[in-house]
């Protein structure tokens, strides 16, 4: 067990070191803009005393750095920009001693995919330079549901600032990025900063919650707090800070959830980041075990949220996955187990988003608006089971009035098998329509179905 805590003692502690040459960092945060864009900001940072200077008779240092954004459906930059940082040196000694120089950059980006590229070189130094790139998806935070902004850490927050001409300026605060997106014994208090959108949309007896969690490699909660929400102002800023000095040298994820008494569901935003701090030793009972999904909404599931979302997901389960969430007996089980059942479904795994997923419950809350009975909920019902596998149907014929015949709809599926239908009838009268009939192979099947329909 020592020994594999020595080793990520010996992995943070590369962090803390020279991870590039010009110890050069970056993070970025996205906002909303309007309703075909987002405000994204990106903070940086490098070491001054790292730059080789330059001159033979006055001195400096000169760097240059570039932001490149490619939409990588049209293959086009919307962003190409390049900047010089120089800086004359007056007296050696003291610039010897290390200068961090921080920064922000802010755009406007429409919404789709992008990939960002970021490079930064040394002038007086052709062989110290740093280049890095990414994904980066832009998605509308304009809903009719909560949505939580990316959250920015920041080595510190000054609230109220008086200093209005500040580059981190922004809402009436003062930011300091850290975009190291490290913690130390010398730099121990993470302050956030993000903005959640959409409150003006709920009905004021709703009740909504914050809920703000940090999650370690384990995947265990070692922070929780949580907090009600009563504006109903589209947009809220929250602002905050969590003291680490107690905790051990670990990769940690800082969560904000929102959730309300209606929907029963939590809307989250996840920011990781690095703690090392020797003076604080972890447990002797932990393992190294690194859970990828404590990156994820799964991280912070009650076990009843999660054995609501497998019940909802069960029409797109094999068999052998219903048995094996069956026999799972702790709650952190059933959040892997969902991580990797969501993740595997994923078109494009490599992104923090799940299309198939975002996708699979807009069709649950289409259900359960559309399909509910007396004593069900929509996607308990059969046409609910229908939609949810298939998707919606391509048409729909409706009979909910003709004579001596119970309520009836015939639904098409053109692109099933070339062509198929599913016939569901009202045969109790509480709205439950239940599937009579259908062409697909291996669904139910019964010539006769009429018979099922006449009234009595």
């Amino acid at each position: 067990m020592k020994t594999k805590i020595i080793i990520f003692l010996i992995v943070i502690e590369s962090i803390l070191q020279a991870q590039n040459k010009l110890d050069f960092h970056y993070d970025y945060a996205q906002f909303e803009y309007d309703s075909l864009s987002n405000y994204l900001e990106i903070y940086y940072s490098f070491d001054h005393h790292k730059l080789v200077m330059q001159g033979d008779g006055t001195r400096y240092v000169e760097a240059i750095m570039q932001m490149k954004i490619t939409n990588m459906s049209e293959n086009q930059a919307v962003v190409n920009k390049k900047w010089k940082f120089k800086q004359l040196v007056k007296d050696t000694s003291e610039f010897n001693n290390s200068k961090i120089t921080f920064g922000i950059l802010r755009f406007i980006i429409p919404f789709g995919t992008y990939e960002l590229f970021v490079s930064i070189k040394d002038n007086g130094d052709s062989t110290s330079s740093y280049l890095d790139s990414e994904k980066l998806v832009c998605k509308s935070f304009i809903d009719d549901k909560f949505k939580i902004s990316d959250i920015q850490i920041a080595q510190n927050i000054i609230p109220n600032s008086s200093n209005k001409n500040s580059i981190f300026y922004k809402n009436t605060f003062e930011i300091i990025p850290n975009p190291a997106i490290l913690y130390t014994e010398k730099l121990p208090v993470l302050y956030y900063y993000s903005e959640l959108y959409n409150f003006d949309h709920y009905d004021p007896k709703v009740k909504i919650s914050l809920t703000e969690e940090i999650i370690n490699s384990l995947g265990e909660v070692v922070f929780s707090k949580s907090n009600r929400i009563n504006s109903r102002e589209h947009a809220l800023v929250k602002v905050g800070l969590v003291n680490l000095k107690k905790f051990p040298t670990d990769a940690y994820v800082f969560i904000l959830a929102l959730g309300d008494s209606v929907h029963n569901r939590q809307y989250l935003s996840t920011k990781k980041f690095f703690l090392y701090n020797p003076a604080v030793e972890k447990d002797s009972g932990e393992t190294m075990s690194s859970q990828k999904y404590i990156a994820s909404e799964f991280s912070v599931y009650t076990d009843k949220e999660c054995d609501r979302l497998f019940d909802e997901s069960k029409y797109i389960a094999t068999a052998n996955e219903i048995e094996q969430y069956e026999k799972l007996d702790s709650l952190n089980a059933k959040r892997e187990f969902l991580y990797k059942f969501w993740k595997k479904r994923d078109p494009y795994p490599e992104t923090e988003v799940n299309e198939f997923k975002n996708e699979y419950m807009k069709r649950i809350d289409y259900c359960n608006s559309k399909f509910g009975a007396f004593n069900k909920e929509g996607y308990n019902t059969d046409r609910g089971r229908i939609y949810l596998k298939y998707g919606p149907p391509d048409e729909i014929d409706r009979y909910p009035n003709e004579l001596n015949v119970k309520p009836y709809e015939i639904w098409h599926y053109q692109s099933i098998e070339g062509g198929v239908v599913f016939i569901f009838g009202d045969i109790t009268g509480y709205s439950d329509y239940e599937l009579l009939h259908s062409t697909k192979r291996g669904e139910l099947q019964d010539e006769n179905w009429q018979r099922r329909i006449r009234a009595r």
